[in-house]
């Protein structure tokens, strides 16, 4: 029975860690598409979505049958029910990259301006994100706590940018009255891109809730930065 309950874990875990490399290739496609307005790039992208979608599924399945078939409990039913979670987190993050992607193609095909670009701050701001989905992976494949409470202090980065975007395409679109309408729709992207990093967050407290029984759903931000530093001083010690 236990050679059957861990042959069942080490497929579940593979799933899930091939699922978060889809998510990565689809964030980081949709990303590189972004300034020169590629739309048979962003094309690929949605069509890609697709297999996200049925990875999603798959693992929904499996993971259910494991809790059905082998009533697992301590860190086998943590494991099983976090597993679940960020399935549905990661599945979520390839949501944005397809938004992402429709709005590439909404777009006429021409570059976009690259002083605004460096302005916005778009390239920190992906390369933020693409940090924390590779970051989160290694997390979990290596069982790390520290690597999972970096997260939280990561994602203040994206919060900060986005933030800014609103003025930052305020002021572009007062001085190209003609992109007004296009710097509406971009400020989406920022949004889209936030929210990935708010769901990469999420990853990481299930990971903690999977090593170390903690829950930190409902916790405050000043708790999370505080885990985050903590590790931080563990690993210069280290």
């Amino acid at each position: 029975m236990v050679k059957f309950v861990d042959e069942e874990l080490v497929k579940i875990r593979k799933e899930v860690l091939d699922m978060w490399t889809l998510v990565y290739d689809q964030m980081r496609n949709v990303c590189e598409a972004i300034p020169s307005s590629d739309k048979e790039k962003a094309w690929d992208v949605l069509i890609r979505e697709k297999r996200v979608n049925a990875s999603e599924l798959k693992l929904d399945c499996d993971v259910e049958d494991f809790l059905v078939l082998y009533n697992p409990v301590a860190i086998d039913l943590r494991f099983a029910l976090a597993m679940l979670k960020i399935n549905a987190d990661l599945e979520r993050i390839g949501d944005f990259a397809e938004n992402i992607a429709r709005f590439i193609i909404k777009q006429n095909g021409e570059p976009i301006d690259p002083e605004l670009l460096k302005r916005i701050r778009l390239q920190e701001m992906v390369d933020g994100l693409l940090d924390m989905l590779i970051t989160s992976r290694l997390a979990l494949d290596k069982e790390d706590l520290a690597m999972a409470n970096s997260l939280f202090e990561k994602d203040n980065l994206l919060d900060e940018i986005n933030a800014q975007a609103t003025d930052v395409l305020a002021e572009y679109a007062k001085e190209h009255p003609d992109k007004t309408g296009f710097c509406i729709d971009f400020k989406s992207v920022f949004l889209r891109l936030e929210r990935a990093g708010d769901h990469v967050t999420n990853l990481a407290e299930e990971i903690v809730f999977y090593i170390d029984a903690e829950v930190l759903k409902h916790a405050s931000d000043e708790t999370k930065m505080q885990k985050a530093l903590a590790s931080r001083m563990k690993e210069g010690q280290d």
